[in-house]
């Protein structure tokens, strides 16, 4: 059973549709329980760090998340999902975060010609190629909406990086633990390849 964790933040039910579309059966669930029995689980979110971190501790969530990395089950982060699982962002002040990667998730600080948040498609390049990317070109567009971005302290979960007036951290890859500050349901074929992709991972 692949599960979407529902934490009241997120895209969830267009991240479903684009697992249903590759033809993988998805559960949206804010029950612990599901969670926890998932083969694979995917962490979406859109919104404020402080408040998903918020929801997810008030829902029992934090030791199903932990639970699925360290049994290496595929798990997957999308946007706030990715920076939901470093150890501190500094939006709104300092807020800690799951602390399964070390570093910090800071604010794009750009010249007055870039405009924050960071939205639209651009590219990736890939210094190190996980098997969600089977298929996917170097330079290949995705979509972005974010105004944060992850400075991991291990360069080598970094699988993904793009530039946008910095070169920042877009994908990372620990073992069967992937995360994109892209949103792979908003990028079209590419997008649900990688969906697909992350779909046919064996446990």
């Amino acid at each position: 059973m692949l599960a979407i964790i529902d934490y009241g933040m997120g895209n969830l039910r267009s991240v479903q549709k684009g697992f249903e579309r590759v033809g993988q059966e998805a559960v949206i669930s804010g029950d612990p329980a599901v969670i926890a029995a998932a083969d694979k689980v995917v962490l979406p979110g859109v919104g404020a760090f402080e408040d998903a971190m918020t929801e997810l501790k008030r829902r029992d969530m934090i030791g199903p998340i932990r639970d699925t990395i360290e049994a290496d089950k595929p798990f997957l982060g999308i946007c706030l999902g990715l920076q939901l699982l470093f150890e501190v962002s500094h939006e709104h002040g300092r807020q800690e975060g799951l602390g399964i990667l070390g570093g910090d998730c800071v604010r794009f600080e750009l010249p007055p010609e870039y405009s924050v948040p960071h939205m639209g498609w651009n590219q990736i390049s890939i210094p190190r190629r996980p098997p969600i990317l089977d298929g996917i070109d170097e330079g290949t567009y995705f979509y972005f909406v974010h105004s944060y971005y992850v400075v991991p302290s291990d360069a080598e979960v970094v699988a993904c990086e793009t530039d946008y007036g910095v070169r920042f951290c877009s994908m990372i890859w620990r073992g069967n633990m992937f995360a994109t500050q892209f949103h792979p349901e908003k990028s079209q074929a590419d997008g649900l390849k990688i969906l697909k992709n992350f779909a046919e991972l064996g446990g």
